[in-house]
């Protein structure tokens, strides 16, 4: 589950609410549970990811989370939120195991812009990984 150093998120996230909102973000992404991940982006937003295409909108990200992402499972452990109006950035570590069975963790950084009726309408992930 994602968490910030022993800080469970068990709330639902208010619209009103940025950090909250993050944070059922990656509780949603750890469980599966993209349809609910989905609904707290905008209809237009962005997501920019190392190595994927830009993806608009809230199909275009189902489709990736269910299709194309090479992550089949796994946990992010929230090491940093930080907050200034509309927009949230988080760092932490992500260990999961891949589509086709490696196991593998990544420091990363994430980036959520969220718009005035409370959803995201940017977010932009970079990881800590080596060139190639």
């Amino acid at each position: 589950m994602s968490q910030l150093k022993n800080e469970p998120d068990r709330e639902e996230p208010p619209r009103g609410d940025p950090v909250r909102a993050v944070r059922a973000y990656y509780r949603f992404v750890d469980t599966g549970n993209i349809r609910e991940l989905a609904q707290l982006f905008a209809l237009d937003a962005l997501y920019r990811r190392p190595g994927y295409r830009e993806i608009f909108g809230r199909a275009e990200l189902e489709r990736f989370y269910r299709e194309e992402r090479v992550i089949a499972e796994g946990a992010h452990t929230l090491s940093k939120i930080i907050s200034e109006d509309r927009e949230v950035a988080v760092r932490g570590v992500f260990t999961g195991v891949l589509r086709d069975g490696t196991e593998t963790s990544a420091e990363f950084a994430d980036f959520f812009r969220v718009n005035a009726a409370g959803e995201f309408s940017l977010r932009q992930t970079f990881f800590f990984v080596p060139l190639v």
